[in-house]
């Protein structure tokens, strides 16, 4: 999709539930993957997707013939196995159940000659029906991934620039599978009391490694049957006076119930300048936490 620069495409949340929470459950089978390939970085940093100008893919992942990626082309609407040795193996994105997918992706994986262990059950997501007996969620509407991927386009660059001037440790922008959203995130190089976990369907373990150090974490989330998609940034560990802060630009706020700021996506796609508000967005709710949280700003902050 090459629309404007200035032009961000429109994406209602309720506009494609169905093939959100399809698409979701596809993207954990991929994610759980590259987990089950990947030696173990901090936060988790190795199950992570990465957005490229065709879609998603994990990234070079060794296997016991050598390297293999696995791509989401949204262009092309196909997933995509590579291998070093010059394979392609491929699937149609398109209309059918988590199950009949699970079945073809478990095909694709054993032609190419990779065997992996998944656990075959969604996390983070309140139906916890295992993929291969998944036959509710079915749909694939391409227009709407489009745009998905259309977006995520736009926030992989916002945040890439936001990232950049920051000196300390900092994620890549990435794309979680577990919370279906991109995120970047900084840390102060102190270390975070114990995260008391409660993430829906996710073993406390899993998320203290998570926030095993104090952090600022902003991104763009696609949005929920309840909520809709919006720009988040949040600190851990959490901070009351937060609601207090000054934060731009006018359209956001701090959201008690989540623990964040949050800046709902229609008003930037709508705004004069959807990445200068964006950006603004990113500064200003970083700049609140790490005032309020005494993060040593000047050592971590390119001028």
């Amino acid at each position: 999709m090459n629309q404007p620069v200035n032009s961000w495409p429109s994406l209602p949340a309720d506009s494609w539930t169905d093939t959100r929470l399809t698409l979701h459950r596809w993207t954990q089978m991929v994610g759980k993957t590259r987990l089950a390939l990947s030696p173990m970085l901090n936060h988790w940093w190795q199950v992570v997707l990465y957005v490229t100008p065709r879609g998603l893919t994990t990234g070079p992942m060794p296997y016991a013939a050598g390297s293999c990626e696995i791509v989401f082309d949204f262009r092309a609407h196909q997933l995509q196995l590579h291998t070093d040795d010059g394979q392609t193996h491929q699937l149609a994105l398109e209309p059918c159940s988590v199950a009949e997918f699970y079945r073809r992706y478990q095909f694709l994986l054993r032609e190419a000659g990779i065997s992996v262990k998944i656990w075959p059950v969604p996390v983070e997501v309140a139906d916890i029906t295992p993929f291969g007996q998944d036959y509710h969620h079915r749909s694939y509407d391409a227009r709407a991934v489009e745009a998905f991927w259309d977006i995520m386009l736009r926030v992989d660059q916002v945040l890439s620039e936001f990232r950049s001037p920051f000196l300390g440790k900092c994620s890549p922008v990435h794309f979680f599978w577990g919370s279906f959203d991109m995120a970047v995130t900084r840390f102060t190089g102190r270390p975070a009391p114990p995260h008391p976990g409660g993430v829906l369907h996710e073993a406390p373990w899993v998320t203290q490694e998570a926030y095993s150090a104090e952090q600022c974490s902003a991104g763009w989330w696609p949005g929920s049957d309840d909520q809709e998609s919006a720009f988040y940034c949040y600190h851990y560990p959490g901070l009351p006076t937060l609601t207090e802060a000054n934060i731009k630009p006018s359209a956001a706020y701090f959201s008690a119930e989540h623990g964040e700021f949050l800046l709902p996506y229609e008003a930037v796609r709508t705004a004069a300048n959807p990445r200068q508000d964006a950006l603004d967005f990113l500064q200003s709710t970083y700049e609140a936490a790490a005032t309020l949280a005494h993060w040593n700003r000047a050592a971590l902050e390119r001028a």
